[in-house]
């Protein structure tokens, strides 16, 4: 579970740690992260999604870890105010949101497979948002180079739109393995996602926190798509909460920039080109 150290990752950590699965707590503050796997009897791992070396350790940290691995829950992600470049070079809401998980599942993909290969239930679960209906993809300005930085909102989007596209094309790669990949919107939640966004913080002040649902509601659709229960939708499917097929932005539903999207973040990440 990256992105476990607060918000509806760690909610959803806990709940799932206490129905007894052996979960990987991933966050980047150690104090935060150590803090809430020692609460819910979890293992914590340190990673910054914004420094790819990090998910790189990250990944080989998990591998020599588990044996097997049957969720990975992609759940990390961000909201910022200000343009800025990570160490990587790349602009932080396309890595965080989108170039940081796809290279994690990439490297955790092999045992994923192995896992799934044992007979057991194994999904990638990716948390997208609503969001995706004001972004805009281009893939000549993944970095957000040549475009109006607006307070990062529809960069956010953006970013949201490849997490959609991404689990689809994950879905159709993975067709017969047995892994299946799912996205998903939360909801609008009240945590500390987004706390650089003068709109997120206008809108906290003005409803004394009560502009969304809490986070214990916000992570309802993650523990149920991390759960045992049969998720009752084909992989690749995209939830509005609990709701199949929810809404998303006409790019998001475009199978051609999905597989374009899925090349150009291979060649960004260095990766071989797999099926």
């Amino acid at each position: 579970m990256t992105g476990a150290s607060s918000g509806i990752g760690e909610v959803a950590a806990a709940r799932l740690a206490a129905a007894g699965d052996d979960v990987a707590v991933v966050g980047r503050d150690p104090e935060r992260t150590r803090a809430v796997a020692e609460r819910i009897g979890a293992t914590a791992f340190l990673a910054d999604f914004e420094r790819l070396d990090d998910v790189r350790a990250l990944a080989d940290a998990l591998l020599q870890r588990y044996e097997h691995i049957d969720v990975l829950a992609n759940n990390a992600g961000g909201l910022y105010h200000e343009r800025r470049v990570t160490v990587d070079g790349h602009e932080r809401t396309i890595q965080l949101n989108h170039l940081a998980p796809f290279l994690l599942t990439h490297l955790l993909r092999p045992r994923l497979e192995e896992t799934a290969a044992s007979g057991r239930d194994v999904r990638v679960v990716s948390t997208a948002s609503m969001a995706n209906l004001f972004g805009r993809l281009r893939l000549d300005d993944l970095d957000w180079e040549r475009r109006r930085w607006r307070g990062g909102w529809r960069a956010y989007g953006t970013a949201k739109i490849a997490t959609i596209l991404f689990a689809v094309e994950l879905a159709e790669r993975l067709t017969g393995t047995g892994v299946t990949a799912y996205s998903f919107h939360p909801g609008t939640v009240v945590t500390r996602f987004g706390s650089s966004s003068p709109l997120i913080r206008f809108g906290g002040a003005v409803t004394g926190g009560r502009y969304g649902v809490t986070p214990e509601a916000g992570a309802a659709p993650l523990e149920r798509l991390a759960g045992p229960v049969p998720v009752g939708a084909p992989s690749g499917t995209y939830f509005d909460r609990f709701t199949a097929n929810g809404r998303v932005s006409a790019q998001a539903k475009d199978p051609q920039l999905g597989r374009d999207l899925w090349a150009l973040s291979e060649g960004l990440m260095g990766v071989a080109v797999r099926g």
